[in-house]
């Protein structure tokens, strides 16, 4: 070894030594890394499997940097930054083969714009896509959300569902500020003084416990049954079902490499449902020749986005009555045969439904049914719980037909004539767009080989598909247009195109990358130098998208990676354990997809040996290998979210436990609230200055409403009237609805936005 190397290895470990012992940051980061150690095992052998690993990356990254210093001769301060840029210099991720399925981008942005904000999508004709994105894409409603602990499970994996309303005592409660956060300690910065602890979500309201029966030909509503909720109600009649999980925000989500909490809308889109390559039997059909179609298995990549579209419309929680399909959603925008009736399905059929199970939390219907019996209505339970993350969209098919009978798009709702997408289009001062159906704004976005053929596709009471070329009038089978057929991969990849749109890029934070350094007042610039330091955010919120779940983070380091100490165990990139619950509460990217009940950890994929099938790419190469029997973080983690507009977006977390950004650096501050995080030992003073550099991350263009960010009239639910003790019966057997309305905006904005619980 020469003299040159071993100089630059002593002065190395001098200068490391003098930083970690001799200074308070050092001394800081040592004493993390030894209780960090002291911690790891008891959470490996209870399988607590997440830790912020910024901590010691950040460890090695100053490090490096006072390497550097003390050659050059150069003093290091004890808050060290690290670069990022602005995000505006970062590409929104989007398929290479997009070309292949659309044929006019503006025109797909219009019919994504239009399907996201219209209230007709709902079996209800009342709830939307927007319905819980509308405010900065996420949610402020606080009436009637809160969901009990539906995703419960038992330390060995079997359902336990905690159906019991901590919060409140039922549903349709109004939340107060001083419920938050869910949590209760006498001591913020104090994990050990609980006061009380609440396993609720704070999340979002859709449609009411029904079962779909078909669509009514010129209504926007469904016909549906109202069946009895065993948890969704108030005193025997039905409300509205709550999400159990907090409303994420879908702006910036285009740059996600997968979304939803737990990762399960994949990156590749199969044109029919959120689960990409891990179904198999997923395909669309394509019009080689007018008279000739071809069933297609397709993939676009870097499309989230479109997989995560597919959920909502179908779910039974959110947007629809229960078994309802795609190809009736198209057929409520476009042709309807009111000749044929509904003739009831084979009961062998009825196992086709289990397929819609939450894949981390059932194994089967009479395993469900037997860990319900101590709490109540098992068999309805098991129906409730069969839909609660809305997955799957294939269930039976139902009987639809022939005649032409076109809702207006955005029929119930005003748009502004400037909105920045819709305003052309725009029949102000009465709802909806002028000149267009959905069939032709279809038509103008997509190529021909997916909407036109003489042909249609035939739908047997078993599920069989066949190609013909007239409808047989039978009560047996349905017919569909190939246009009616493929809806959901124009649904999806026309919500993708919108939302791809919908970038938050120009906040004081950006502005200050871009070398305005004004942009940023002093308070908020020490706040920064706490994010990327002392606080240790940038472990999560890495680069100019501020989330390790970004397609850019995973082209980087890879899918699946090593945690770099300890064990070093396998995690996927950008989810992470933070304590919020404990991992039996809500097992997140612990669970199994509803397909095949397959992880929806990438890396206990590539522990079966299923990376490639299912995922499309051979796995990253781990230093050491992937061992197949080790332990892999996985459960309670969950998707690290991108930061803009956080000021904007509460409640907070997967749960929304919590209320405000001063309550969030509390949790974090106290490393937590399930024994996950290091503590950070923030003072009052810096607490401030991060809440207030979190702050500096608002785009005002999204406070105001403002392109892109404008919108159509939208009428949301906001409860019921009465409260958790009474509310009153419509007549169907579910409450009677209050709505808030959210006006229409054009493309110069309005009034600013108001936040949770102001």
């Amino acid at each position: 070894m020469g003299i040159i190397p071993i100089i630059s290895l002593v002065v190395f470990l001098t200068g490391l030594s003098i930083y970690l012992l001799l200074t308070s940051r050092g001394r800081f980061l040592l004493k993390s890394l030894l209780t960090k150690i002291k911690r790891q095992g008891w959470r490996f052998r209870y399988d607590k499997l997440n830790y912020l690993r910024s901590r010691f990356l950040k460890t090695i990254t100053i490090a490096a940097i006072i390497l550097a210093a003390v050659i050059a001769g150069n003093t290091v301060s004890a808050q060290v930054t690290l670069p990022l840029a602005s995000l505006k210099s970062v590409s929104v991720p989007q398929p290479d083969n997009l070309g292949d399925f659309v044929k006019d981008k503006a025109a797909a942005i219009k019919l994504g714009k239009t399907l996201f904000w219209d209230m007709q999508v709902g079996s209800d004709g009342q709830t939307s896509c927007a319905s819980c994105h509308f405010h900065a894409g996420a949610d402020n409603r606080s009436k009637n959300q809160i969901s009990p602990g539906l995703l419960r499970i038992n330390a060995d994996g079997t359902v336990n569902p905690d159906t019991v309303f901590n919060i409140g005592g039922a549903p349709n409660y109004q939340l107060k500020p001083g419920d938050f956060p869910f949590h209760k300690l006498s001591d913020p910065n104090n994990p050990n003084t609980v006061v009380s602890d609440r396993n609720d979500v704070s999340s979002s309201q859709g449609v009411s416990n029904t079962k779909f029966v078909d669509v009514i030909p010129g209504s926007a509503e469904d016909k549906v049954k109202t069946e009895p909720d065993p948890v969704f109600n108030v005193g025997g009649t039905n409300v509205r079902r709550v999400q159990p999980r907090n409303t994420p925000t879908v702006i910036n989500s285009a740059f996600n490499f997968r979304n939803f909490w737990d990762g399960r809308a994949q990156n590749i889109f199969n044109g029919v449902n959120p689960f990409g390559l891990r179904d198999p039997n997923a395909s669309v059909v394509k019009a080689e020749k007018q008279n000739q179609l071809k069933f297609v298995k397709i993939r676009l990549s870097n499309s989230s986005l479109a997989s995560q579209a597919l959920g909502p419309p179908l779910s039974s929680f959110e947007l629809s009555g229960d078994g309802r399909t795609f190809q009736e959603i198209g057929d409520k925008f476009g042709r309807i045969d009111n000749k044929k009736s509904l003739t009831k399905l084979p009961p062998d059929n009825l196992d086709n439904i289990a397929d819609t199970l939450v894949g981390p939390l059932l194994n089967s219907v009479d395993e469900l049914t037997d860990n319900l019996t101590q709490i109540g209505d098992s068999k309805s339970l098991s129906t409730l719980l069969q839909n609660v993350l809305s997955i799957r969209g294939t269930k039976l098919p139902r009987v639809l037909g022939q005649k032409l009978s076109r809702l207006r798009p955005l029929g119930k709702q005003i748009v502004d004539p400037q909105d920045s997408v819709l305003g052309a289009d725009s029949r102000y001062p009465q709802p909806g767009l002028k000149d267009k159906t959905y069939d032709q704004l279809i038509k103008d976005a997509f190529n021909p080989e997916w909407w036109k053929s003489n042909q249609l596709i035939q739908v047997d009471a078993k599920g069989r598909r066949t190609f013909v070329n007239s409808a047989d009038n039978s009560s047996n089978t349905d017919e569909y247009t190939l246009l009616e057929y493929n809806f959901s991969l124009f649904f999806g990849l026309a919500i993708q195109l919108y939302e791809s749109t919908l970038i938050a890029n120009d906040t004081p934070f950006d502005r200050f990358l871009e070398g305005n350094t004004t942009a940023l007042t002093k308070q908020q610039q020490l706040g920064q130098q706490l994010f990327q330091g002392k606080a240790l955010c940038i472990g999560c919120h890495v680069g100019s998208e501020l989330t390790a779940a970004s397609v850019s983070s995973v082209a980087k380091d890879g899918r699946i990676k090593r945690a770099p100490f300890g064990a070093r165990p396998a995690e996927d990139n950008g989810f992470f354990n933070i304590g919020v619950r404990p991992v039996t509460d809500d097992p997140g990217l612990g669970g199994n997809d509803p397909v095949q009940n397959n992880p929806l950890s990438e890396a206990r994929l590539a522990q079966l040996g299923k990376f490639q099938l299912l995922l499309g790419e051979n796995p990253p190469v781990l230093n050491p290998p992937l061992n197949s029997s080790e332990t892999v973080t996985a459960n309670g983690a969950f998707k690290a979210p991108g930061l803009r507009n956080v000021e904007l977006t509460a409640p907070y977390f997967h749960n929304g436990g919590q209320a405000t950004l001063e309550q969030v650096v509390d949790f974090y501050n106290r490393g937590g609230d399930f024994g996950v995080l290091p503590p950070l030992n923030l003072s009052p003073e810096e607490k401030q200055q991060l809440v207030a550099f979190l702050k500096a991350l608002t785009d005002e263009r999204v406070r105001y409403e403002k392109a892109p960010f404008d919108h159509p009239q939208l009428f949301v639910p906001n409860g019921h009237p009465g409260n958790q003790k009474f509310v009153t019966d419509d007549g169907t057997g579910k409450a009677t609805d209050s709505f808030l309305e959210i006006p229409a905006v054009g493309r110069y904005g309005g009034s600013a936005i108001r936040n949770f619980l102001k």
